[in-house]
């Protein structure tokens, strides 16, 4: 963290505060990872959330108290599946498991995420794996790093020979979003180069803003697993919009984060 807090021009209080949430994005980690290994069984639904519960519970009782005394007057969000607009003010949005079914099922795929919004607009956030020891941070008109180093999204100009991803829908998504879900895909076989489809929205997210991967789309989105990413992304040079192009809000129905030179055709390529 110490090469962006020397690069930061912004002020000592929000670079003070991102350096403090990647403390506890990695301490709620480390806890994480302690119950990491082995595949948790469960027969029913009820056995499924419990275990999900659990895995947050574990994040949250290192997230939670150290976040408050950070912001102590912010709003907190932890529900991942909650979205729309949030109330004037801060919020601290976090999503304690991020991928938490992956972790239950013993794949790698898996985060602890931070984000402090402020007014509806995302300020600072700091995403954890803890299989790698990989730390994201991003910090308005900061940039975008990874462990300290710049990030930077791809400099690709042609759909056709990009990696594109996108996350499923939940499973009680609406119907007609399911279906909205398997014609973009299918779209986007013809378009892309290599389409990837797994969960959770935000490593799809991380790897855009590293250069991984060209773009992610989502429709229906929440709040956690999208406003770190939205962040990381557009302080690394990406493109944000929604799927028709137009500004994306967390009350838009639909999300884009591309590398600028393949924005339009993603674009194009979603809206058919």
């Amino acid at each position: 963290m110490s090469e962006m807090l020397q690069t930061t021009a912004l002020p000592a209080s929000d670079a003070d505060l991102l350096a403090q949430a990647a403390i506890a994005v990695r301490a709620a980690g480390s806890a994480l990872r302690e119950r990491f290994g082995e595949v948790v069984r469960y027969q029913t639904r009820e056995e499924l959330m419990r275990a999900l519960a659990a895995n947050d519970d574990t994040a949250l009782d290192i997230l939670r108290p150290r976040l408050t005394r950070l912001r102590p007057d912010a709003g907190w969000v932890e529900d991942e599946l909650d979205g729309g607009a949030l109330p004037p003010g801060e919020w601290w949005v976090v999503d304690p498991a991020e991928g938490n079914v992956n972790h239950l099922h013993a794949l790698p795929d898996w985060a602890v995420t931070a984000t402090l919004v402020r007014e509806n607009q995302p300020v600072l956030t700091a995403v954890h794996l803890p299989l790698t020891g990989e730390t994201y941070t991003a910090l308005t008109g900061a940039g975008a790093h990874l462990d300290g180093r710049p990030l930077h999204v791809s400099r690709t100009a042609d759909l056709g020979l990009s990696i594109v991803a996108t996350s499923q829908a939940r499973p009680d998504e609406d119907e007609k979003v399911v279906r909205r879900v398997g014609s973009s895909i299918t779209a986007m076989l013809f378009d892309a180069l290599v389409v990837r489809t797994a969960v959770p929205a935000t490593l799809h997210l991380l790897n855009v803003a590293a250069g991984r991967i060209d773009a992610f789309w989502q429709f229906a989105g929440a709040r956690a697993d999208l406003l770190p990413g939205a962040l990381l992304v557009t302080e690394a040079g990406g493109r944000i919009s929604d799927t028709e192009g137009r500004p994306w809000t967390p009350q838009s129905e639909s999300f884009l984060a591309t590398a600028p030179g393949v924005h339009a055709e993603a674009v194009a390529t979603l809206s058919r």
